[in-house]
């Protein structure tokens, strides 16, 4: 009879530092992989503390409370007769190590070190762990006196070595590991394991998931074997959203897919594989034969247990006919609006302001909240009680039994949005804006803040005796600059000012979070006013590109339910601080982004993922781009990039006060973490430009 396994991986969504509650999904994970007769869990990685403690993992009281929550796990029944593998920071000779601590039957088997951390893009785990670098060895390490009092048990193993059942063998990885060229997996797959966990803190990008299945799948199709892979889901505490995505593959096929985007606390998926598969593909493979023959001995810790049955009425797990990966305009809709209700529910806030202008990136920004009430409602009416106690508790209304009967009805509960209009605002864009908010649910407000613009150069006037003018009134540059600035900065200014007070008009308790509405090309070319609404508490589009957002609201429209996107989408980008070339009002205004900036939004994008993903400077930029922009002359394509990279740098600084968004894009230019570049440039870029034009002047001597 054939060997058949069962067993379990997991979507959690935790917190950094919220060990209570950390520990209670972890419990709730294991209880329901045990209850569907798991012999085998696996967790994401450090989900004992969160991913995102950053810093606190230099202060020894994240050890300890991490070891009072594994003890707490120990004394219990929780690990009897099923192997639980669970991640959490260990500190071994004082050293600190990003570690997989594997348990059964209330005995620690072996703790299980990180041997290659994540050092780019958001990744900073060198900061605060060590590789292990002994690489397949083990070790003692001495248990601290917590889990001693508990089980008696003073010594286990630490170290990279592979857990040796009764009946088959299981290794594990930690998120990295997967990624690199040389991964773990493959020595120990090539010595015997069968079942490999990968326990992972892999935040979500735009069309990343692709990537990531692809190796979990190649990881098994090449040596055979089954892959197991968990991961954390939702904010933990950062500007890091995880997505989830848990799975379950076999010989290179999933078999159990978890979901990319969820509200759900705690996911499970198991599956039931047959070990005598894994064998037999193995087999069949003469140099896999050969090489497995050849390869060295991992160190092996014995489990008493047996991992599959004999069940022959069992069936194994079929590889799934049609995986689940989401586009990208879904991708946009769900995994925002996931960051945001974790950040609300756990802020305790009461809601979301936005200032909505009517043009794509506010409405992109209303039209994510408007999501994630649609998936509040549906979790609600799938059973999710820990999700209406968090609505409850959001909505601050003392009414214990209230229920929302729908997204659009909880919306203008949780979102408040204002149009702040002046003389050179048109009725347009005001319109759209009432029409794109009532099609939500939110709340909305109608303003004119003339009176303050006015009063503040009213003050200014008075001062130094002078009136500034706009450009087409007879001023200079810099005065037309400063008067749509004012403007701008008034309207963040007012923002804040009734995100603190319409509480309190509607008669709640509490606060509202300010959405920042700049998208990431605009911070790129730095085509924002600094403390402007591109400023907040939070931005849930700052990382994603103008023309991905005009994609999102194009999918948007029908999708969600909210037909006024359509017109939004079609109407061209406008900042409105200048005034109209028709007087009234009544036409789409004639300040244009595109022609403010010098450049278009599709040429943004180019410039942005050369400059970050393909680590371009001005010269190699204009190398790659006069070949993909071969419709217009090198000389045309010199002027673009030299544009470009003179306003980038003369703008950067403004990253440096940015607005936390949630990380979806490669190229975005955010300055706390993920794009380190000074905000001090030379921008004449003498050398560089120079270097550019004697490339152009080559291409004219060659024709």
């Amino acid at each position: 009879m054939s060997p058949l396994a069962t067993v379990a991986t997991c979507n959690l969504d935790q917190w950094a530092l919220d060990f209570d509650g950390n520990l209670a999904r972890i419990k709730q994970s294991i209880v329901e992989a045990k209850s569907r007769g798991a012999t085998y869990r696996m967790g994401p990685e450090l989900e004992v503390t969160g991913y995102g403690c950053e810093d606190h993992f230099l202060e020894q009281d994240t050890f300890l409370h991490s070891w009072q929550s594994l003890g707490e796990i120990i004394d219990s029944d929780l690990t009897d007769g099923i192997l639980c593998d669970i991640g959490m920071p260990v500190m071994h000779k004082s050293v600190r190590y990003n570690c997989r601590v594997i348990i059964l039957n209330r005995k620690i088997l072996l703790i299980r070190p990180k041997m290659f951390l994540a050092d780019d893009g958001n990744y900073r785990e060198s900061r605060w762990f060590t590789a292990w670098g002994k690489g397949f060895s083990v070790e003692d390490f001495t248990l601290p006196d917590i889990i001693t009092q508990v089980n008696k048990q003073v010594t286990c193993p630490i170290g990279v070595g592979i857990v040796e059942c009764r009946d088959t063998s299981i290794g594990c990885e930690t998120c990295e590991e997967l990624w690199t060229p040389d991964s773990p997996n493959i020595q120990m797959l090539l010595d015997g394991v069968e079942i490999i966990g990968n326990g992972s803190g892999s935040h979500f990008e735009l069309r990343k998931l692709q990537t990531r299945m692809d190796l979990i799948r190649g990881a098994t199709a090449k040596a055979g074997g089954v892959y197991l892979y968990a991961n954390q889901q939702g904010c933990d505490g950062g500007r890091l959203n995880f997505d989830g995505g848990c799975l379950i593959a076999v010989n290179g096929h999933v078999v159990a897919q978890g979901s990319q985007f969820s509200l759900r606390d705690v996911e499970v998926i198991i599956a039931t594989v047959d070990l005598d598969d894994v064998r037999s593909y193995r087999a069949a493979v003469s140099s896999r034969g050969q090489q497995a023959s050849r390869t060295p001995s991992v160190p092996r810790v014995q489990a008493d247990i047996v991992i599959a049955n004999q069940n022959w009425q069992s069936i194994p797990s079929a590889p799934l006919s049609t995986l689940k990966l989401l586009s990208g305009e879904e991708e946009i809709a769900y995994g925002p609006a996931c960051w945001l209700w974790d950040f609300l529910r756990r802020s305790g806030a009461g809601g979301f302001f936005v200032p909505l202008s009517g043009g794509a990136d506010s409405t992109a920004v209303v039209a994510i909240v408007g999501c994630m009430c649609q998936l509040v409602v549906r979790a609600i009416r799938a059973g999710e009680s820990h999700v209406l106690e968090d609505v409850r508790r959001v909505c601050g209304n003392g009414d214990d039994n209230y229920t929302p009967h729908d997204a659009a009805e909880l919306a203008s509960r949780i979102l408040h949005t204002c149009y702040m209009g002046t003389t050179n605002s048109s009725v347009v864009t005001r319109t759209r804006a009432k029409k794109v908010a009532g099609e939500i649910g939110g709340y909305h407000l109608d303003a004119s803040i003339d009176a303050m613009v006015s009063a503040v150069v009213s003050v200014f006037t008075a001062l130094v005796n002078k009136s500034p003018r706009f450009l087409s009134q007879g001023g200079t540059i810099g005065e037309d600059i400063a008067l749509q600035n004012i403007q701008a900065r008034l309207r963040m200014v007012f923002s804040y000012l009734l995100a603190q007070l319409l509480p309190w008009v509607r008669g709640r308790r509490g606060f509202l979070l300010v959405l920042a509405t700049a998208n990431v090309d605009e911070g790129l070319r730095g085509y924002m006013t600094k403390y402007d609404c591109s400023s907040g508490d939070l931005n849930p589009i700052g990382s994603i590109s103008k023309e991905d957002l005009k994609r999102f609201l194009t999918w948007a429209s029908p999708n969600l339910g909210y037909p006024s996107l359509s017109e939004v989408v079609a109407a061209p980008p406008t900042a409105e601080l200048r005034p109209m070339g028709d007087a009234s009002g009544a036409t789409e205004h004639s300040q244009l982004d595109e022609e403010d900036m010098g450049m278009t939004y599709a040429e943004l994008g180019w410039f942005g993922r050369l400059r970050k993903v393909a680590r371009c400077g001005p010269v190699s930029m204009f190398q790659k781009l006069v070949h993909a922009w071969s419709h217009i002359s090198p000389a045309e394509v010199a002027v673009k990039v030299k544009r470009f990279f003179t306003f980038y740098s003369i703008n950067r600084h403004k990253q440096t006060t940015v607005t936390p968004s949630v990380h979806c894009e490669s190229y975005s230019p955010e300055d706390n973490r993920f794009d380190l570049r000074p905000f001090l440039y030379n921008t004449r870029w003498p050398r560089q430009f120079r270097t550019i034009d004697a490339l152009v002047d080559e291409t004219k001597k060659a024709e």
